[in-house]
This record gives structure tokens, sequence and C-alpha cells, in this order.
């Protein structure tokens, strides 16, 4: 790792926070100009505080991403907002996402836990909001409540990202950076591999099977000069989402493996083999021994 002097150079946590579907993984992608976190049009996709490693000539910027903000109402949503509280705990600096097309009411989830932190906001999906001055009333409200840094983005137009980037490397503290300046990520390939199951999964089904769905690789083989083999069982709780997730002759199987594949090759670089199961456990979300050790367990 190169010697930094400790007197330019800024590096820091970066809780990315904000209520469900408000763009926070399309968004930290764009930072990162690379596919690290699950992306799909449903809320309620992010289920764990994920780490990625933005590097820069001055500065080494670690974002936590994290879950939608919501009233928890099963164990594993308790236990996703546990991963929320543990980034911001952790963080030394929040980033607010708010849905710019949400209107007025957007802000409140964030305020909160906002106050009295170093908060960069940042007011997203501004392509899509036919009144700009709806976007000023917002920055408005999260000025009066003591956010002075508000920038207006779209994640998926990638707009606004450079002044975005400087407002969050100014913010952070003086420092060295916390991981190698190669690094993108904290967790293994694996994890990834899971990740990308089951944003395949929310991409492809529709109504409750999504949510019901958790994915565990149970096998991950590097096989230099061929293609590495990946098992993975896709856990859902009822034989009729079971059914579902499968389809006819297994064709809809057949759809997530291959548009998983795809994502999982992108992100590794290399070829891989990927066996998908289907098992049924039932109630598992609020199944609190289940989900600590096949949704949140690392490696």
């Amino acid at each position: 790792m190169p010697e930094f002097s400790g007197g330019a150079f800024r590096s820091g946590y970066v809780a990315i926070v904000g209520a469900p579907n408000v763009g926070k993984s399309t968004l930290l992608n764009r930072l990162l100009n690379h596919h690290l976190a699950a992306v799909a049009p449903r809320p309620q996709t992010t289920r764990h505080k994920l780490l990625g490693i933005l590097n820069l000539p001055d500065c080494q910027a670690v974002f936590l991403d994290t879950p939608g903000l919501l009233d928890p109402k099963y164990a594993l949503q308790r236990l996703m907002k546990q991963e929320i509280d543990s980034a911001v705990k952790d963080a030394d600096l929040l980033l607010a996402v708010l849905d710019g097309a949400a209107g007025p009411d957007a802000a409140e989830p964030v305020l909160a836990l906002a106050s009295g932190r170093p908060t960069v906001a940042a007011i997203n999906k501004i392509d899509i909001v036919p009144d700009k001055t709806q976007l000023l009333v917002l920055a408005a409200q999260l000025n009066a409540a003591g956010v002075s840094d508000v920038m207006m983005v779209s994640a998926l137009k990638d707009r606004g990202l450079d002044r975005l980037k400087a407002a969050i490397v100014n913010s952070l503290p003086e420092g060295e950076p916390y991981y190698p300046t190669d690094s993108l990520a904290d967790r293994p390939e694996r994890f990834f591999c899971a990740e990308f199951i089951r944003e395949a999964i929310f991409n492809l089904y529709g109504e409750e099977v999504p949510y019901s769905t958790a994915v565990v690789v149970e096998e991950f083989k590097e096989r230099p000069g061929r293609k590495d083999h990946i098992r993975a069982t896709i856990y859902v709780e009822r034989d009729s989402q079971k059914a579902i997730l499968i389809g006819r002759s297994g064709a809809a199987l057949k759809r997530v493996g291959e548009r998983a594949r795809r994502a999982i090759e992108a992100f590794m670089g290399r070829g891989v083999y990927l066996e998908l199961w289907v098992k049924v456990a039932r109630d598992w979300r609020d199944n609190e021994s289940f989900i600590r050790q096949n949704v949140f367990g690392r490696g």
C-alpha cells in the first residue's frame, strides 16, 4: 500500500441511508463504476450492509449500502434494521438518498438519522421530476434541518455524480486508507454470486416470490483451465412458490440461471457453470436462526 502523510489524504466510512426504492444501490454502483450491489425496480432488494470502496488519488471512501428504512414487521426485517443501525454507528458521514419524485414527505425517513451527524444529501431521480420547484422545496427542508450539502443527482442517468463525489470527499476526515487502494469490497466472491442470483429473481418474478427467497451458495469450486463450478440453493417459504420459481419443465428457473450466470461472469471476469436447486424452508423470514445462518452468515 502506498504511504500517505495523512495531511491531505481523506478517508472514512460513508453510510448510504434512505427509504426503500430511492436508488441507493444504483447510486453505489455508479459511484464505484462497478456493478457491486443487487439492483431491481422493487423496494427492499438490499438486505445486507454491503461495503464498497471508492479509491481516488486523494481519498478512500468506504461506502456502506444499507436496506431501506422501514418499520420491521418480521424477523428478517428486524435484522435488516440492525444492519442499518450498525452502518450508521460506524459511519463518519451519512449519505442520505431521497427520491426527488416522491414529494415533500421524502425527507422524513432520513431526517431523524441525520440529526447531529455529518450528512450529505443526494436528491435522486431528478430526471423524472417534471416540476423542478418540487426539488427546491425538498432541498430547503433539508437545509432547514441542518443538512448543508444537498446535491441534485440522477444515478440512472449519471448526472451530478462528480459534484456529489466532491462533497463526500470534502466532508470526510483526514486520515490514511482503511483498505488496500486496489480493493473494491470486503466480501468473498461467493457472497456476490448469491446476490446476483437474488437480483435475477427480483427482476424476473412478481408478487411475493422475490421477497420469500433466500439464496445460499453451497459449493464454489475454482477450476483452473475450466469454468468454475457454483452450486446454489434457493429457499422459498411455500410449495406453491417453489412451483412458480421453477416453472413449467424448469423453464423459469433456467432463465434465472442464465441471467445470474451472465452477471456473475461479468463480475468475476471468468466463466462459470451455475447449478441451481430450489427447496422449501417454511416461514423462514420469521425464523431468526435460519436467517442468521443462511442470510447474514459471512463466507
